[in-house]
């Protein structure tokens, strides 16, 4: 009797402490799950609480519709560690990504150093190549570097969106195959000339008739006194020769160019492409 009853406390003591430890490993995890950072971390203070808003609205829907985390940081100072590294740990040790291959882009700036980067991780590796990172800081460059922080991050979100769905339809931006500009670009281009064209003709048109009229003459002895010039001696005088060099182009047999994306291992051991530079 005495030994079922001690069989029967045991039991009872394993359940409790079984439902105790259930109950605090829910608690830890509601815990990280709460701690998750945001998809905008503007730890350096760069914008605007109207523009932090808007901003995280769009890092959010396009991470959701695309199931690649899209995610901004700003820091004031990189504290001694590289670009690469920071972003790379920054975006493993909060947990960001999709999926097993922990899908997403991380764009990071730092004022100190003005430093910029954007890491890739899982299927945003292929999306966005060396190539693509490069295109894409070709257009958000400017406005980074003059302070415009809220459009440069919502040209670099803009163009992840693009980049993500491109490379979902079969054929990933790449070396030999780059967006087109815009028609909004090329149409503000040729108003733009053809508005400079029409005031320099206004221009040179003015100036043009403040010049005194002068007539061109077909032959020049119209500019010689008679009697004032006697030719005795003529001869032909060789002055400068020019030859033309043009270098023959080399054959490629491969005809085309090495794209995608270089990778590298970050603290953690998982696999990150990436390009950075200044700004």
């Amino acid at each position: 009797m005495k030994n079922k009853s001690h069989t029967l406390f045991c039991i009872r003591f394993f359940y409790i402490v079984f439902i105790i430890f259930i109950g605090f490993v829910t608690s830890i995890h509601t815990i990280f799950a709460a701690a998750n950072m945001p998809r905008l971390v503007d730890d350096a203070e760069l914008l605007s609480d109207a523009e932090k808003t808007q901003l995280l609205y769009k890092l959010d829907e396009i991470s959701e519709r695309q199931q690649t985390d899209i995610v901004v940081v700003t820091v004031p100072s990189l504290r001694g560690v590289s670009s690469v590294k920071y972003a790379d740990d920054f975006y493993d040790y909060y947990d960001y990504g999709f999926g097993d291959e922990k899908d997403g882009i991380l764009f990071i700036i730092s004022m100190e150093e003005r430093d910029w980067y954007i890491s890739t991780t899982g299927y945003a590796i292929t999306a966005v190549t060396d190539a693509g990172m490069k295109y894409m800081s070709e257009q958000f460059l400017n406005d980074l570097s003059e302070g415009n922080y809220a459009e440069a991050f919502t040209i670099f979100a803009d163009l992840c969106d693009d980049f993500i769905t491109q490379a979902k339809a079969g054929k990933p931006y790449d070396v030999d195959n780059m967006p087109k500009e815009p028609f909004w670009f090329i149409g503000n281009f040729l108003i733009c000339f053809g508005i400079g064209f029409i005031i320099s003709l206004i221009v040179t048109g003015i100036m043009k008739s403040k010049l005194k009229t002068i007539r061109p003459q077909s032959a020049a002895d119209i500019y010689v006194k008679n009697g004032s010039m006697n030719i005795t001696k003529n001869s032909d005088l060789f002055l400068y020769s020019h030859i033309d060099r043009r270098k023959k182009p080399e054959n490629n047999s491969s005809g085309s160019h090495s794209g995608g994306s270089n990778t590298h291992t970050s603290s953690s051991g998982r696999t990150h492409g990436g390009s950075g530079g200044k700004f």
